[in-house]
């Protein structure tokens, strides 16, 4: 009997497969990659934790740039301040949360290397939107503002989905914890 994939499933399958995600990944190398040595080196990436911290700090970006949302569309002109404070403390949490991911994804090969450089993609795009948004609303063009934080959720919810694919269901975000760090804390990894 062969289980039928949702929807969700096969797009995620489709992204892993394309030769364009490929491309993407290969660009991506070539951009950023001599941040790519140091982010996998650097105390964003770690296996202290058991797993990667990169999903932790996205809770911390996407809830401060959903909650600007949520004031943009609830919390009328009183909201504003607030929002725009929002937006811009998601685009400083931004910076800690790309450099864990991109410390993620340099281990990454196959369909988890092409799935992440199309999540990475989504999340760089998302950026740029969000830090439209936080110029035009210190601008005062609050309107415009609103329009490109909206699009910046919504190009991340999708960027996020594949993230959550990559962390959950390929199990990329585990780590084997360090055995010389859990012996010196005291800490038995066998026990179940």
């Amino acid at each position: 009997m062969t289980m039928e994939l949702s929807l969700p499933q096969r797009v995620a399958h489709s992204v892993g497969e394309d030769p364009l995600s490929e491309r993407v990944a290969v660009t991506q190398e070539v951009i950023y990659g001599p941040l790519l040595g140091w982010a996998r080196r650097s105390p964003f990436h770690t296996g202290v934790l058991g797993h990667s911290v990169h999903p932790l700090l996205t809770d911390l970006t996407l809830g401060c740039w959903l909650s600007a949302s949520i004031l943009d569309v609830a919390g009328e002109v009183q909201g504003r301040s607030s929002a725009t404070l929002l937006v811009g403390a998601g685009l400083a949490a931004s910076v800690p949360t790309a450099l864990s991911g991109a410390g993620d994804w340099a281990g990454m090969t196959g369909v988890e290397r092409r799935i992440g450089a199309v999540h990475a993609l989504g999340t760089d795009i998302a950026i740029f939107l969000l830090l439209g948004s936080l110029i035009a609303r210190i601008r005062h063009r609050h309107s415009l503002g609103i329009g490109l934080g909206l699009a910046g959720n919504a190009v991340v919810a999708g960027a996020g989905f594949l993230g959550g694919h990559l962390a959950l269901n390929r199990g990329t975000a585990r780590r084997a914890a360090d055995s010389e760090t859990d012996a010196n804390a005291g800490i038995d990894t066998d026990a179940g």
